[in-house]
């Protein structure tokens, strides 16, 4: 396989869609009405899920692009306290995770994938990195399908 072929499957996999359900499709026409809620058994609504993902992104981004970054707190840094968004949050997070998405896409298509992060010498590949965004908004896009399927709110 060629470099290119390589590259194009990594952005291939972050763009998601293929085996996955894209990003857009699964939070894109989200019922307002339903954002805030968690049927029995399950322990976050869609808002919750979509900041979730948004936050994971962002802090390995910075994480790749920052050698000062600090993390948030885990978990609680990483998952909203409040089940419902607030007026126009779901569409921020929506556009803050697509921007942040835009930037790992321009790093998968520009970077040195095999190459440590430049402040890690010896610590993760920029490709690891990337795969470990992929494969966390993959988990839970699968989530947010399953939480709207509970709801009565998907059309798949």
């Amino acid at each position: 396989m060629t470099d290119e072929a390589f590259r194009e499957n990594v952005l291939q996999l972050l763009r998601g869609g293929n085996a996955h359900v894209p990003f857009e499709k699964a939070v894109g026409d989200f019922p307002e009405p339903l954002r805030d809620k968690m049927p029995r058994g399950l322990p976050y609504s869609g808002w919750q899920l979509l900041e979730h993902m948004r936050i994971t992104q962002w802090d390995i981004l910075e994480y790749i692009r920052k050698p000062d970054h600090v993390s948030p707190g885990w978990p609680d840094g990483y998952w909203p306290e409040n089940p419902a968004p607030a007026r126009k949050a779901w569409g921020q997070s929506v556009k803050a995770f697509q921007a942040d998405r835009r930037m790992l896409l321009d790093l998968a298509a520009s970077g040195d994938l095999l190459a440590p992060i430049p402040h890690e010498a010896n610590g993760p590949t920029l490709l690891h990195e990337l795969l470990l965004v992929a494969d966390h908004t993959a988990y839970h896009l699968g989530e947010m399908v399953l939480l709207r399927r509970m709801l009565g709110a998907w059309k798949g």
